[in-house]
């Protein structure tokens, strides 16, 4: 597999050579985000936090990262085991000038990643992540003397941190939680979960709880992406359990997916919309500090517009990516956004995706409604997502071709702010185009309020794309 490199860091499968993330590469990158993060300081002492998920290769990583930017003459607060969402609230109560979080997301174990965080504790913008990656090109570091050597500071306690500032926030109600005395089985996919999750369900009064993959140790027990097809064994334990709720994350705890008390997949799409629907509900409580609006992706479902219209809000969709939801968000104001992969951003605690504020809203919502899981699902718009992907033939010019597609539909709504979406009004449809930088192939989305329809659509695109 091809190392990645992007504005927003570097990601690779473990192996040797250029072509693989090694620890020669890995050092490269972390010392050039460093030497970014200098620059910007003047002169001025820097201050770096840098955490992981439970990955095999992610304390040999953490500590080859520490000790390059401690070289630099960098302070790193080490924080190790903790989600994504953590370090990112690390990097704002540390009031540090940037945060690396090491983990490869949802790809399984052999694969591990450099993520890279600006002084807001949130992903780099293409014009810093593009400094990085120019500072990266020259490999020309400033290395300094032995009395100017970086201190470590340790602080592995964040994660409660985390958690007991989700506590606080006006949409959680934690007596209301602890009186409905939830049953839940946790999905740690062997990672940070198995603690971030369990720490803040205990916060929040239950006491029932049963943990699976608890073990952490990079070793995951399945595809660690938390869609349907991985989460077999999950539904199977919540109706042995009798329990109330599955809740799985991703190993850096920044997607959620539920399996509702029938064992049921409750589904990704659905867990950014049934969020939504409760902040949209209670928008007055925020006192105009936000627009009533929600943004997710071009590839997420149409669910969170019909959500959000029915509560007189507004709905925009952003480029795929957090960064680029994120500063969406920024521009409309909006209370609620996220992407339909599950990743919640709740910007009255912090932009960016967080799994972990995600689960007290929802359990919040239930609560205060006071049904089960699949009654909640079933009071969502319906909608088949499909998701798949082209392989196309060698040579074939794939702008050339989004060009031809592009004619060929042009009497209904397009989009080109991410590839090439073509939005069916009429029927409530989508088909959603994005060629990939890394692979000769195109990923297609469809989505309809019928599994038959989005199938045909796909079909059709098919032929399209040939």
């Amino acid at each position: 597999m091809a190392l990645i490199t992007s504005i927003s860091g570097i990601r690779g499968t473990i192996g040797s050579g250029e072509d693989n993330l090694n620890p020669q590469n890995f050092i490269n990158f972390a010392l050039a985000f460093g030497e970014f993060i200098k620059k910007t300081k003047k002169g001025k002492k820097a201050k770096i936090v840098i955490g992981r998920d439970g990955r095999i290769s992610g304390k040999s990583f953490i500590d080859l990262t520490i000790n390059s930017l401690l070289f630099l003459g960098i302070d790193v607060v080490d924080i190790d085991l903790a989600s994504t969402p953590t370090v990112e609230i690390a990097v704002i109560e540390e009031k540090a000038d940037g945060g690396i979080i090491i983990s490869a997301s949802h790809n399984p174990k052999e694969w591990n990643a450099l993520k890279l965080l600006n002084n807001k504790g949130e992903f780099l913008d293409k014009k810093s992540g593009e400094a990085v990656l120019q500072i990266a090109s020259k490999k020309n570091y400033s290395f300094v003397s032995i009395d100017e050597i970086g201190k470590i500071i340790k602080k592995y306690f964040y994660t409660s941190i985390h958690n007991q500032q989700i506590l606080k926030l006006p949409l959680v109600n934690k007596n209301l939680i602890k009186k409905r005395n939830y049953k839940i089985v946790v999905d740690g996919i062997n990672s940070v979960g198995s603690i971030a999750v369990l720490d803040l369900l205990q916060k929040l009064g239950l006491k029932n709880i049963i943990i699976i993959n608890k073990k952490i140790d990079g070793n995951f027990f399945h595809n660690p992406e938390p869609v349907e097809q991985n989460l077999k064994q999950l539904c199977r334990e919540v109706i042995k359990q009798k329990a109330d709720l599955g809740i799985a994350v991703d190993p850096d705890v920044d997607r959620l997916a539920f399996v509702d008390e029938q064992g049921n997949y409750f589904g990704e799409e659905n867990t950014l919309v049934s969020v939504s629907k409760y902040v949209l509900e209670n928008f007055s409580v925020f006192k105009n500090k936000y627009q009533k609006i929600s943004v997710s992706n071009l590839s997420s479902s149409l669910a969170l517009k019909d959500v959000s219209e029915n509560f007189n809000a507004k709905c925009f969709f952003a480029a795929v990516g957090e960064a680029n939801v994120v500063s969406e968000m920024k521009k409309q104001k909006a209370v609620i956004g996220g992407e339909g992969n599950g990743g919640i951003i709740y910007p009255e605690f912090h932009y960016g995706r967080d799994a972990l504020v995600g689960v007290a809203l929802f359990l919040t919502y239930l609560a205060k409604q006071n049904i089960k899981s699949s009654e909640l699902k079933e009071k969502l718009p319906k909608y088949f997502l499909l998701k798949d992907k082209i392989e196309l033939k060698k040579g074939l010019n794939i702008d050339k071709m989004f060009d031809r597609i592009e004619k060929k539909y042009s009497k209904f709504e397009i989009s080109k702010i991410d590839g090439l979406k073509i939005i069916f009004f009429e029927n409530k449809s989508w088909i959603h185009l994005r060629k990939s930088n890394t692979e000769p192939i195109v990923r297609v989305y469809c989505e309809a309020p019928s599994e038959n329809l989005a199938r045909n659509l796909f079909k059709e695109i098919s032929i399209n794309l040939k």
